[in-house]
């Protein structure tokens, strides 16, 4: 697949697994049918309710980085389409994920159905305050951007846990990396970015910005 070896290998995607997931996981049954011509394409799609399903390559970029293990516990925060959670799923891990909006919710939890992803636990709530019942959890990932990573996110992770996710403005984020110890963390950036706000009580109100 083009998207494959142009857009990822090319780019510094090395990890085999989550090439193979990138290949396998098809992305046309997570966009709205009339850009399925384009679900290939190196670009974030809208999927409806202001939401977007985000680049391949920052979705190759993000699962590499959580340098995932078989059986890895992962909670996602932001299901939107799916497809994230799906390439998750596909690399081996098992995934809570947690979504805002109902509906986009139910329609991903259906694709998962369909597809025959059974390592997913898909949830509608907020989701900066994470699943606390079903805590602690090897990694975190945030689709969304955040103001900053909340507190009681990290706390939902094991000591070396890692976290992932856009941190800064509604306008423009970086996406960090942070190792979590309960005594102290560590932090990397992985560069610039833009996703669409995560809204929750420790994440933006939907006032901010407007």
């Amino acid at each position: 697949m083009r998207m494959v070896e142009h857009d990822l290998r090319r780019r510094g995607i090395h990890d085999a697994r989550v090439l193979a997931a990138m290949q396998t996981v098809p992305r046309h049954r997570f966009v709205p049918a009339e850009l399925a011509d384009e679900a290939y394409a190196d670009s974030p799609l809208p999927i409806g309710e202001g939401q977007t399903i985000s680049q391949p390559y920052i979705v190759a970029l993000m699962t590499e980085a959580l340098a995932l293990e078989p059986e890895t516990a992962v909670l996602e925060i932001g299901t939107g389409s799916g497809y994230q959670t799906a390439i998750l799923a596909e690399v081996g891990a098992r995934v809570w994920t947690i979504e805002r909006s109902t509906s986009l919710a139910q329609r991903a939890k259906s694709l998962f159905e369909e597809l025959g992803y059974d390592r997913i636990e898909a949830h509608v709530g907020d989701g900066t305050l994470g699943l606390p019942d079903w805590a602690p959890f090897d990694r975190i990932l945030a689709t969304g951007s955040l103001p900053e990573v909340p507190a009681g996110l990290l706390s939902q992770l094991k000591p070396g846990g890692i976290f992932i996710g856009p941190v800064g403005s509604r306008f423009g984020q970086r996406l960090v990396r942070i190792e979590y110890h309960p005594q102290r963390t560590t932090r990397d950036d992985l560069g610039s970015c833009r996703f669409v706000p995560l809204i929750g009580v420790d994440g933006w109100n939907p006032s901010d910005g407007a």
